[in-house]
Protein backbone atom coordinates (compact mmCIF):
# COMPACT_ATOMS: atom_id res chain seq x y z
CA UNK A 1 0.00 0.00 0.00
CA UNK A 2 1.35 3.21 -1.61
CA UNK A 3 0.48 6.90 -0.62
CA UNK A 4 -0.68 9.69 1.54
CA UNK A 5 -3.17 7.31 3.03
CA UNK A 6 -0.45 4.74 3.90
CA UNK A 7 1.74 7.13 5.34
CA UNK A 8 -1.05 8.69 7.93
CA UNK A 9 -2.07 5.33 8.83
CA UNK A 10 1.31 4.09 9.82
CA UNK A 11 1.77 7.48 11.93
CA UNK A 12 -1.82 6.82 13.71
CA UNK A 13 -0.89 3.63 14.70
CA UNK A 14 2.67 5.08 15.87
CA UNK A 15 0.81 7.47 17.90
CA UNK A 16 -1.83 5.53 19.20
CA UNK A 17 0.54 1.78 19.95
CA UNK A 18 4.41 2.98 20.16
CA UNK A 19 5.28 4.59 23.58
CA UNK A 20 5.96 8.20 23.51
CA UNK A 21 9.12 7.88 25.38
CA UNK A 22 10.78 6.22 21.91
CA UNK A 23 10.20 9.67 19.57
CA UNK A 24 11.21 12.96 19.14
CA UNK A 25 9.01 15.05 16.68
CA UNK A 26 10.01 16.50 13.80
CA UNK A 27 8.61 15.55 10.70
CA UNK A 28 6.20 13.22 9.26
CA UNK A 29 8.61 11.21 7.80
CA UNK A 30 7.96 7.24 7.09
CA UNK A 31 11.45 6.11 5.64
CA UNK A 32 10.86 3.47 3.06
CA UNK A 33 14.41 2.97 1.33
CA UNK A 34 17.61 4.16 1.38
CA UNK A 35 20.63 4.21 -0.62
CA UNK A 36 24.14 5.64 0.07
CA UNK A 37 23.30 9.69 1.32
CA UNK A 38 19.44 9.57 -0.18
CA UNK A 39 16.53 8.60 2.10
CA UNK A 40 13.07 7.61 0.36
CA UNK A 41 9.68 7.88 1.61
CA UNK A 42 6.55 5.94 1.06
CA UNK A 43 5.14 8.34 -1.44
CA UNK A 44 8.57 8.43 -3.25
CA UNK A 45 10.18 11.36 -2.51
CA UNK A 46 13.78 11.47 -1.89
CA UNK A 47 15.84 13.64 0.69
CA UNK A 48 19.44 14.31 0.74
CA UNK A 49 20.38 12.82 4.28
CA UNK A 50 23.01 15.25 6.40
CA UNK A 51 21.50 13.69 9.55
CA UNK A 52 22.82 10.07 9.07
CA UNK A 53 20.00 9.07 11.90
CA UNK A 54 22.18 10.56 14.48
CA UNK A 55 25.65 9.75 13.50
CA UNK A 56 24.74 5.92 12.97
CA UNK A 57 25.25 5.32 9.00
CA UNK A 58 28.37 6.45 8.73
CA UNK A 59 28.89 4.69 5.37
CA UNK A 60 25.48 5.40 4.11
CA UNK A 61 22.50 3.59 3.73
CA UNK A 62 22.79 0.43 2.63
CA UNK A 63 26.21 0.01 1.43
CA UNK A 64 26.37 -3.04 -0.82
CA UNK A 65 29.42 -4.59 0.84
CA UNK A 66 27.53 -3.94 4.25
CA UNK A 67 24.34 -5.67 2.90
CA UNK A 68 26.39 -8.78 1.58
CA UNK A 69 28.32 -8.99 4.69
CA UNK A 70 25.04 -9.38 6.53
CA UNK A 71 23.49 -11.23 3.73
CA UNK A 72 26.87 -13.87 3.55
CA UNK A 73 26.68 -14.04 7.66
CA UNK A 74 23.10 -14.70 8.03
CA UNK A 75 22.98 -17.76 5.64
CA UNK A 76 25.73 -19.80 7.80
CA UNK A 77 24.65 -18.31 11.50
CA UNK A 78 22.47 -15.88 12.83
CA UNK A 79 23.28 -16.12 16.44
CA UNK A 80 26.39 -17.48 18.72
CA UNK A 81 26.18 -16.67 22.60
CA UNK A 82 29.60 -15.28 23.30
CA UNK A 83 29.03 -16.83 26.52
CA UNK A 84 29.04 -20.51 25.33
CA UNK A 85 30.98 -20.68 22.12
CA UNK A 86 33.31 -18.57 19.99
CA UNK A 87 32.59 -17.28 16.39
CA UNK A 88 35.07 -16.61 13.89
CA UNK A 89 33.37 -13.24 12.94
CA UNK A 90 34.07 -11.81 16.61
CA UNK A 91 37.26 -12.82 17.00
CA UNK A 92 38.00 -10.88 13.61
CA UNK A 93 36.15 -7.83 14.57
CA UNK A 94 37.81 -7.90 18.10
CA UNK A 95 41.34 -7.68 16.06
CA UNK A 96 40.32 -4.94 13.87
CA UNK A 97 38.88 -2.78 16.57
CA UNK A 98 42.74 -3.61 18.80
CA UNK A 99 44.11 -2.03 15.67
CA UNK A 100 42.37 1.09 14.45
CA UNK A 101 42.38 2.44 18.37
CA UNK A 102 44.02 4.44 20.02
CA UNK A 103 47.51 3.45 22.26
CA UNK A 104 49.30 0.64 22.39
CA UNK A 105 50.13 -2.44 24.54
CA UNK A 106 47.81 -5.56 24.86
CA UNK A 107 44.00 -4.00 24.57
CA UNK A 108 40.96 -6.10 25.07
CA UNK A 109 37.54 -5.82 23.69
CA UNK A 110 33.78 -6.10 25.63
CA UNK A 111 30.53 -6.08 23.54
CA UNK A 112 27.31 -5.17 23.89
CA UNK A 113 24.30 -3.85 21.57
CA UNK A 114 24.20 -0.32 22.12
CA UNK A 115 26.05 2.71 23.53
CA UNK A 116 24.29 3.28 26.43
CA UNK A 117 24.83 0.03 27.87
CA UNK A 118 28.88 0.54 26.92
CA UNK A 119 28.65 3.76 28.81
CA UNK A 120 27.24 0.95 31.90
CA UNK A 121 30.21 -1.56 30.85
CA UNK A 122 32.34 2.30 31.43
CA UNK A 123 31.36 2.77 34.60
CA UNK A 124 31.23 -1.14 35.69
CA UNK A 125 35.27 -1.54 34.55
CA UNK A 126 36.34 1.52 35.78
CA UNK A 127 34.91 0.72 39.53
CA UNK A 128 36.33 -2.75 39.07
CA UNK A 129 39.34 -2.25 37.98
CA UNK A 130 40.78 1.08 40.40
CA UNK A 131 38.37 -0.15 43.55
CA UNK A 132 36.95 3.20 43.91
CA UNK A 133 33.06 4.22 43.37
CA UNK A 134 33.15 8.03 42.02
CA UNK A 135 32.67 8.80 38.47
CA UNK A 136 32.90 11.97 36.62
CA UNK A 137 30.95 13.61 34.38
CA UNK A 138 30.27 16.57 32.40
CA UNK A 139 27.04 19.06 32.48
CA UNK A 140 24.93 19.12 28.96
CA UNK A 141 26.42 15.35 28.23
CA UNK A 142 24.17 12.32 26.58
CA UNK A 143 25.49 8.63 26.86
CA UNK A 144 22.34 7.06 26.55
CA UNK A 145 19.20 5.74 28.25
CA UNK A 146 20.24 2.64 30.70
CA UNK A 147 20.02 3.56 34.12
CA UNK A 148 23.79 3.70 34.34
CA UNK A 149 23.84 5.86 30.59
CA UNK A 150 21.00 8.25 31.91
CA UNK A 151 22.96 8.90 35.21
CA UNK A 152 25.77 10.05 33.42
CA UNK A 153 23.77 12.06 31.37
CA UNK A 154 23.10 15.94 31.87
CA UNK A 155 21.32 17.25 28.89
CA UNK A 156 17.47 17.71 29.97
CA UNK A 157 15.23 17.34 32.41
CA UNK A 158 12.82 14.98 30.57
CA UNK A 159 15.45 12.28 30.33
CA UNK A 160 15.38 11.85 34.11
CA UNK A 161 12.35 13.72 35.52
CA UNK A 162 10.26 11.22 37.84
CA UNK A 163 12.88 8.32 37.55
CA UNK A 164 14.09 8.14 41.30
CA UNK A 165 17.98 8.26 42.16
CA UNK A 166 20.29 7.31 39.55
CA UNK A 167 23.36 5.10 39.92
CA UNK A 168 25.16 6.99 42.64
CA UNK A 169 28.27 8.51 42.96
CA UNK A 170 28.47 10.48 40.20
CA UNK A 171 29.62 13.64 39.82
CA UNK A 172 28.89 16.53 36.71
CA UNK A 173 31.35 19.15 36.05
CA UNK A 174 30.98 22.14 33.07
CA UNK A 175 32.18 21.36 30.04
CA UNK A 176 34.34 23.55 28.51
CA UNK A 177 32.22 25.80 25.93
CA UNK A 178 34.43 28.63 25.11
CA UNK A 179 31.31 30.10 23.15
CA UNK A 180 29.30 29.77 26.02
CA UNK A 181 31.58 29.89 28.73
CA UNK A 182 29.28 28.24 31.96
CA UNK A 183 31.96 29.60 34.22
CA UNK A 184 31.46 33.35 32.54
CA UNK A 185 35.06 33.59 32.18
CA UNK A 186 35.93 32.61 28.53
CA UNK A 187 34.98 33.58 24.92
CA UNK A 188 35.93 32.30 21.50
CA UNK A 189 39.06 33.01 21.69
CA UNK A 190 40.48 32.92 24.84
CA UNK A 191 39.99 29.76 26.96
CA UNK A 192 41.08 31.12 30.61
CA UNK A 193 40.46 27.28 31.98
CA UNK A 194 37.54 28.56 34.26
CA UNK A 195 36.38 25.23 34.09
CA UNK A 196 39.58 23.02 34.88
CA UNK A 197 40.17 25.19 38.46
CA UNK A 198 35.68 23.97 39.06
CA UNK A 199 37.67 20.59 38.45
CA UNK A 200 40.55 20.62 40.35
CA UNK A 201 38.17 22.40 43.00
CA UNK A 202 36.25 19.10 43.37
CA UNK A 203 39.62 17.57 45.06
CA UNK A 204 39.47 20.75 47.34
CA UNK A 205 35.96 20.58 48.79
CA UNK A 206 34.30 17.06 47.92
CA UNK A 207 36.70 13.86 47.85
CA UNK A 208 40.20 12.93 46.98
CA UNK A 209 41.82 12.18 43.70
CA UNK A 210 42.17 8.17 45.00
CA UNK A 211 38.37 8.42 45.39
CA UNK A 212 37.64 8.87 41.87
CA UNK A 213 37.63 5.63 39.40
CA UNK A 214 37.26 7.87 36.28
CA UNK A 215 35.89 10.73 34.28
CA UNK A 216 33.95 9.40 31.47
CA UNK A 217 33.79 12.68 28.73
CA UNK A 218 32.87 12.88 24.84
CA UNK A 219 35.59 14.26 22.84
CA UNK A 220 33.40 16.42 20.92
CA UNK A 221 30.61 17.29 23.34
CA UNK A 222 27.39 16.24 20.65
CA UNK A 223 23.84 16.48 21.91
CA UNK A 224 24.93 19.88 23.53
CA UNK A 225 25.53 21.17 20.10
CA UNK A 226 28.43 20.37 18.71
CA UNK A 227 30.88 21.60 21.54
CA UNK A 228 34.88 20.82 20.64
CA UNK A 229 37.12 22.15 23.99
CA UNK A 230 40.47 23.47 24.08
CA UNK A 231 43.37 21.59 24.01
CA UNK A 232 44.94 22.73 26.78
CA UNK A 233 41.72 21.91 28.69
CA UNK A 234 42.04 18.36 27.65
CA UNK A 235 45.76 18.28 28.12
CA UNK A 236 45.56 18.65 31.82
CA UNK A 237 42.32 16.53 32.38
CA UNK A 238 44.33 13.81 31.16
CA UNK A 239 47.45 14.44 32.88
CA UNK A 240 45.60 14.32 36.12
CA UNK A 241 44.06 11.30 35.62
CA UNK A 242 47.32 10.02 34.83
CA UNK A 243 49.12 11.31 37.84
CA UNK A 244 46.48 10.12 39.91
CA UNK A 245 45.66 6.36 38.98
CA UNK A 246 42.09 7.93 37.34
CA UNK A 247 40.86 6.22 34.23
CA UNK A 248 40.34 8.67 31.83
CA UNK A 249 37.32 7.05 29.07
CA UNK A 250 36.47 8.43 25.54
CA UNK A 251 32.88 8.50 24.89
CA UNK A 252 32.94 7.57 21.44
CA UNK A 253 29.47 6.77 20.62
CA UNK A 254 28.82 9.38 18.64
CA UNK A 255 32.23 10.89 16.93
CA UNK A 256 34.40 7.24 16.45
CA UNK A 257 33.89 5.75 13.28
CA UNK A 258 35.61 8.49 11.36
CA UNK A 259 32.97 10.72 12.23
CA UNK A 260 35.16 13.61 12.41
CA UNK A 261 38.10 12.53 10.09
CA UNK A 262 39.74 10.40 12.36
CA UNK A 263 38.63 6.64 13.53
CA UNK A 264 37.91 8.46 17.42
CA UNK A 265 37.62 11.96 18.47
CA UNK A 266 39.93 11.79 20.81
CA UNK A 267 42.89 11.47 18.41
CA UNK A 268 41.88 15.32 17.44
CA UNK A 269 43.82 15.81 20.69
CA UNK A 270 46.61 13.49 20.56
CA UNK A 271 46.04 11.76 23.38
CA UNK A 272 45.44 7.51 24.34
CA UNK A 273 42.69 6.78 26.61
CA UNK A 274 42.03 4.14 29.42
CA UNK A 275 38.80 3.37 28.02
CA UNK A 276 37.07 3.87 24.31
CA UNK A 277 33.41 3.78 24.39
CA UNK A 278 31.71 2.99 20.94
CA UNK A 279 28.71 2.43 19.67
CA UNK A 280 26.32 4.01 16.93
CA UNK A 281 28.12 3.54 13.62
CA UNK A 282 30.03 0.70 14.55
CA UNK A 283 27.78 -1.87 12.70
CA UNK A 284 26.08 0.60 10.48
CA UNK A 285 23.36 0.51 12.49
CA UNK A 286 22.97 -2.72 13.79
CA UNK A 287 22.67 -3.61 17.33
CA UNK A 288 26.52 -3.53 18.38
CA UNK A 289 28.55 -1.67 20.91
CA UNK A 290 31.58 -2.31 22.31
CA UNK A 291 34.39 -1.06 25.17
CA UNK A 292 38.32 -0.66 24.44
CA UNK A 293 40.66 -0.89 26.88
CA UNK A 294 44.49 -1.09 27.56
CA UNK A 295 45.95 -3.95 29.41
CA UNK A 296 45.10 -5.43 32.41
CA UNK A 297 41.64 -3.55 33.04
CA UNK A 298 39.77 -5.89 31.86
CA UNK A 299 41.21 -8.21 34.02
CA UNK A 300 39.52 -6.88 36.76
CA UNK A 301 35.78 -8.15 36.39
CA UNK A 302 35.11 -11.84 35.25
CA UNK A 303 31.67 -13.80 33.69
CA UNK A 304 29.03 -12.81 33.90
CA UNK A 305 30.05 -9.15 34.70
CA UNK A 306 29.43 -7.37 31.04
CA UNK A 307 27.78 -10.15 28.87
CA UNK A 308 24.75 -9.99 27.26
CA UNK A 309 23.38 -13.19 25.62
CA UNK A 310 22.80 -11.55 21.82
CA UNK A 311 25.86 -9.35 22.16
CA UNK A 312 28.77 -9.65 19.67
CA UNK A 313 26.26 -11.51 17.25
CA UNK A 314 28.12 -12.82 14.17
CA UNK A 315 25.54 -10.70 12.09
CA UNK A 316 26.37 -7.66 13.48
CA UNK A 317 30.14 -8.49 13.88
CA UNK A 318 30.18 -9.06 9.88
CA UNK A 319 28.77 -5.81 9.57
CA UNK A 320 31.40 -4.03 11.35
CA UNK A 321 34.11 -5.63 9.71
CA UNK A 322 32.57 -4.91 6.00
CA UNK A 323 32.05 -0.71 7.34
CA UNK A 324 35.49 -0.92 9.00
CA UNK A 325 36.70 -2.10 5.46
CA UNK A 326 34.41 0.41 3.50
CA UNK A 327 35.53 3.38 5.82
CA UNK A 328 39.52 2.15 5.10
CA UNK A 329 39.02 1.04 1.39
CA UNK A 330 37.12 4.22 0.22
CA UNK A 331 39.57 6.62 1.96
CA UNK A 332 36.80 7.86 3.81
CA UNK A 333 38.97 9.43 6.90
CA UNK A 334 40.84 11.34 4.53
CA UNK A 335 37.73 12.69 2.71
CA UNK A 336 35.93 13.70 5.92
CA UNK A 337 38.95 15.91 6.84
CA UNK A 338 38.62 18.01 3.31
CA UNK A 339 35.27 18.15 2.53
CA UNK A 340 34.14 18.87 6.72
CA UNK A 341 36.52 22.16 5.93
CA UNK A 342 34.51 22.98 3.14
CA UNK A 343 31.24 22.31 4.77
CA UNK A 344 32.03 24.49 7.33
CA UNK A 345 33.87 27.38 5.29
CA UNK A 346 30.80 27.78 3.18
CA UNK A 347 28.48 27.86 6.09
CA UNK A 348 30.64 30.04 7.94
CA UNK A 349 29.87 32.65 5.15
CA UNK A 350 26.26 32.66 6.84
CA UNK A 351 27.84 34.41 10.36
CA UNK A 352 28.29 37.80 8.37
CA UNK A 353 24.80 37.13 6.64
CA UNK A 354 22.65 36.69 9.38
CA UNK A 355 23.00 38.03 12.42
CA UNK A 356 21.16 34.85 13.77
CA UNK A 357 23.71 32.73 13.03
CA UNK A 358 26.15 32.48 15.70
CA UNK A 359 28.94 30.14 15.52
CA UNK A 360 29.29 27.12 12.76
CA UNK A 361 31.84 24.70 14.89
CA UNK A 362 32.97 21.16 14.73
CA UNK A 363 35.49 18.71 12.73
CA UNK A 364 34.67 16.56 9.83
CA UNK A 365 31.14 15.77 8.99
CA UNK A 366 29.85 16.80 13.16
CA UNK A 367 29.23 20.43 12.63
CA UNK A 368 26.51 22.88 14.39
CA UNK A 369 25.35 25.98 12.86
CA UNK A 370 24.05 27.90 16.42
CA UNK A 371 20.70 30.05 15.69
CA UNK A 372 20.07 33.22 18.19
CA UNK A 373 17.35 35.75 18.15
CA UNK A 374 19.91 38.13 18.56
CA UNK A 375 23.85 38.58 19.14
CA UNK A 376 24.04 40.30 22.41
CA UNK A 377 21.51 38.30 24.18
CA UNK A 378 22.87 34.70 23.02
CA UNK A 379 19.58 33.91 23.69
CA UNK A 380 18.69 30.47 21.87
CA UNK A 381 16.07 30.61 18.71
CA UNK A 382 14.09 27.35 18.98
CA UNK A 383 11.50 28.72 16.66
CA UNK A 384 13.85 29.54 13.99
CA UNK A 385 15.71 26.47 13.87
CA UNK A 386 12.49 24.81 13.74
CA UNK A 387 11.30 26.45 10.68
CA UNK A 388 14.66 25.85 9.35
CA UNK A 389 14.77 22.15 9.42
CA UNK A 390 11.20 22.10 7.68
CA UNK A 391 11.67 23.73 5.28
CA UNK A 392 14.65 21.80 4.15
CA UNK A 393 12.74 18.69 4.53
CA UNK A 394 9.95 20.68 2.40
CA UNK A 395 12.92 20.75 -0.19
CA UNK A 396 14.15 17.43 0.25
CA UNK A 397 16.81 17.88 2.52
CA UNK A 398 16.99 15.43 6.21
CA UNK A 399 18.23 17.22 8.99
CA UNK A 400 17.37 18.13 12.78
CA UNK A 401 18.77 20.20 15.47
CA UNK A 402 19.48 19.72 19.16
CA UNK A 403 20.62 21.78 22.66
CA UNK A 404 17.31 24.14 21.52
CA UNK A 405 18.97 25.72 18.44
CA UNK A 406 21.92 24.09 16.93
CA UNK A 407 21.50 22.45 13.40
CA UNK A 408 22.76 19.30 13.41
CA UNK A 409 25.07 18.74 9.86
CA UNK A 410 25.83 15.08 9.83
CA UNK A 411 26.04 13.50 6.60
CA UNK A 412 27.20 10.04 6.14
CA UNK A 413 31.01 10.19 5.09
CA UNK A 414 30.12 8.60 1.75
CA UNK A 415 28.00 11.47 0.55
CA UNK A 416 29.04 13.15 -3.26
CA UNK A 417 29.94 16.59 -4.03
CA UNK A 418 26.22 17.12 -5.65
CA UNK A 419 24.51 15.68 -2.95
CA UNK A 420 26.66 17.79 -0.65
CA UNK A 421 26.47 21.17 -2.39
CA UNK A 422 22.68 20.71 -3.17
CA UNK A 423 21.91 20.45 0.53
CA UNK A 424 24.09 23.10 1.43
CA UNK A 425 22.19 25.69 -1.22
CA UNK A 426 19.17 24.38 0.43
CA UNK A 427 20.21 24.86 4.04
CA UNK A 428 20.90 28.17 2.81
CA UNK A 429 17.56 29.13 1.19
CA UNK A 430 15.82 27.77 4.31
CA UNK A 431 18.00 29.74 6.38
CA UNK A 432 16.69 33.05 4.73
CA UNK A 433 13.24 31.92 4.19
CA UNK A 434 12.68 31.15 7.89
CA UNK A 435 14.92 34.17 8.80
CA UNK A 436 12.65 36.50 6.35
CA UNK A 437 9.31 35.60 7.92
CA UNK A 438 8.49 33.01 4.85
CA UNK A 439 8.16 29.59 7.35
CA UNK A 440 4.56 29.57 9.00
CA UNK A 441 4.45 29.48 12.67
CA UNK A 442 2.22 26.74 12.03
CA UNK A 443 4.89 24.24 11.86
CA UNK A 444 5.86 24.02 15.11
CA UNK A 445 2.93 22.43 16.09
CA UNK A 446 4.39 19.30 14.51
CA UNK A 447 8.28 20.23 14.95
CA UNK A 448 9.12 20.23 19.00
CA UNK A 449 12.79 18.98 18.57
CA UNK A 450 15.34 17.55 21.17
Amino acid sequence: MNGRNSTESIMEKDSRLLSRSVRIPFFPLVARTGQGAILEDLEGEKYIDFLSFGAISNVGHNHPAVVEAIKAQAETLIHCNPAYAFNERLTELTEELVAITPGTGNKKVAYGLSGADANDGAIKAARAYTGRQKIIAFLRSYHGNTYGAMSLSAVSLPMRYNFGPGVPEIYHIPYPDCHRCPMGHCNDQECQMACYRYFLGLFETLFAPDEVAAVIMEPIQGDAGIIIPPQDYMKNIYDFCKNNGILFVSEEVQTGMGRTGRWFGIENFNLEPDIIVVGKALASGMPLSALVARGGIFDAWSSPGHVFSTSGNPVCCAAAIATINVIRREGLLEKTIETGRYIKERLDTLTTKYQQVSQVRGLGFMIGVELVKDRASQERARDLAAKIVWRCYERGLYLTFFSGSVLRICPPLVINWQELDQGLSILEEAIGDAISGRVPDSVLETVKGW
